[in-house]
C-alpha cells in the first residue's frame, strides 16, 4: 500500500475500494486534485457518524502533538475515523516533520490526510516514514504545453469529444486553471449530453467566447497576414475587455512566435522532429506553427518577439502611458509589417 509517488487515480481508487493506507500526504502547487481527494476522503465516513469520526484540523491553529493524540483515538460506532490536516504548508517544516513519529507507528483505524495545498511538503523524517506506512501524492500544476492534452482527457472522461478549434479556444480563454477547465467542461457535458462533440459554436453559446473573435482567430489572421481581420479582432477585444484581457493575448502571441522560432532552428526537419521539439502530441497541433514559419522568417520572428516583450512591459506601465488595447493594436501592426530588423 505504501507509495512515495502515487497518481491521482491511484489515490482515488484506494478510497473508492476502501483499501486505504493509514497516512496520506497530498501536496503540490495544483490545488484542484487535492480538493477533490479531500472530498473523497470525507465520504469514507458515513453521514450519521461524521460528528464523531471526521476531524478537519487547520495546521496553523493547532500543534502536532494534538493532531497525533486525535489520530491515536479509536472511532466511535464506525470502522474508521478520518483526520484531515489542512494548510500544512503554512507551518514550519520542523513542525510538520513532528508527525513522522505517528507515521512510523500509525493507528490502523485512522486515516490521516496531510494537505499542503500550493507547496511541496518538507521534512525528511516524515517523507521517509510515508515510504513505509503511507501514500504521497504530488499535485503538479498544469504546464502550458499540457493544456490541450488535459482538455481532451477531461472531455473524454465526461463522455465528450472536442473539436480542435474548440480545444484551442478553451486553452486560450482558461489557460492552466484546472478547476475552471473542469467546471466549464462539466457544464458543457450537462448541456450537450454524453457522446456530443464540443464545437466552437457550443463554446460561444455556453462559455461566452466568440468563435470568430478570439486569440485563436487572431493568430490565424496574423499568420495569413490578414490585416483587416486582425484589427477587427483587436477592436472586438477593446469593446469586450472582461473576456479578452490583453495579458492573455500577448502571452498567446509570445507562445506562438516562440514556437515559430523553435521551428526555424529545429535540426530534424521531419514532422516528428518538429513535434518533439515543440512538445506536441498530435500532428494537427503543428499546423499553425508551420503556417507562421512560412510567412515569417527567422529575422522577422526575432523582431516580433522583441516587439511582444516590449508590449508586455508597456501594458504593465513600464515606459508608456498608452492604453493597453492601443498597445495591442500597435503590436499587431508591428507584427504584420516586421521586416526582420534586429536591434542590437
Amino acid at each position: 500500500m505504501a507509495s512515495a509517488n502515487a497518481t491521482f487515480q491511484d489515490v482515488r481508487s484506494q478510497i473508492l475500494t476502501g483499501n486505504t493506507a493509514p497516512v496520506y500526504l497530498l501536496h503540490g502547487e495544483e490545488g484542484y486534485f487535492i480538493d477533490e481527494l479531500v472530498r473523497d476522503f470525507e465520504s469514507l465516513v458515513p453521514e450519521d457518524v461524521r460528528d464523531f469520526n471526521l476531524y478537519t484540523i487547520y495546521a496553523p491553529e493547532t500543534d502536532m502533538p494534538t493532531v497525533e493524540e486525535i489520530c491515536r483515538k479509536f472511532p466511535m460506532m464506525a470502522e474508521r475515523q478520518v483526520v484531515i490536516l489542512k494548510e500544512g504548508q503554512a507551518i514550519r517544516a520542523d513542525q510538520l516533520n513532528y508527525l513522522h513519529h505517528y507515521a512510523e507507528h500509525p493507528n490502523p483505524q485512522t486515516v490521516l490526510v496531510i494537505c499542503c495545498r500550493g507547496a511541496q511538503a518538507k521534512g525528511k523524517d516524515l517523507l521517509d516514514a510515508l515510504k513505509k506506512n503511507g501514500v504521497t501524492f504530488l499535485s503538479k500544476r498544469l504546464s502550458d504545453r499540457d493544456v490541450l492534452g488535459a482538455i481532451a482527457s477531461i472531455a473524454k472522461e465526461k463522455g465528450l469529444s472536442v473539436d480542435p478549434k474548440a480545444q484551442m479556444m478553451l486553452r486560450d480563454f482558461i489557460g492552466t486553471d484546472l478547476a475552471k477547465l473542469y467546471s466549464e467542461i462539466d457544464k458543457l457535458a450537462l448541456i450537450l449530453g454524453k457522446g456530443a462533440m464540443i464545437t466552437p459554436e457550443a463554446i460561444e453559446r455556453n462559455v461566452g467566447i466568440s468563435k470568430d473573435y478570439n486569440n485563436f482567430e487572431l493568430v490565424d489572421a496574423i499568420n495569413s497576414r490578414n490585416a483587416l481581420k486582425a484589427f477587427r479582432i483587436v477592436e472586438y477585444f477593446r469593446n469586450n475587455p472582461k473576456t479578452n484581457p490583453t495579458v492573455v493575448t500577448v502571452s498567446t502571441l509570445f507562445g506562438h512566435f516562440s514556437n515559430i522560432l523553435i521551428y526555424h532552428y529545429t535540426a530534424d526537419k521531419t514532422q516528428s522532429g518538429y513535434m518533439n521539439a515543440l512538445g506536441l502530441r498530435q500532428p494537427w497541433q503543428l499546423r499553425k506553427t508551420e503556417t507562421g514559419a512560412r510567412n515569417y522568417n527567422v529575422r522577422q520572428t526575432i523582431e516580433i518577439i522583441s516587439a511582444i516583450r516590449q508590449c508586455d512591459a508597456r501594458t504593465k506601465g513600464i515606459g508608456s502611458r498608452m492604453g493597453e488595447y492601443d498597445l495591442l493594436y500597435d503590436l499587431v501592426f508591428r507584427t504584420l509589417t516586421a521586416r526582420g530588423i534586429i536591434e542590437v
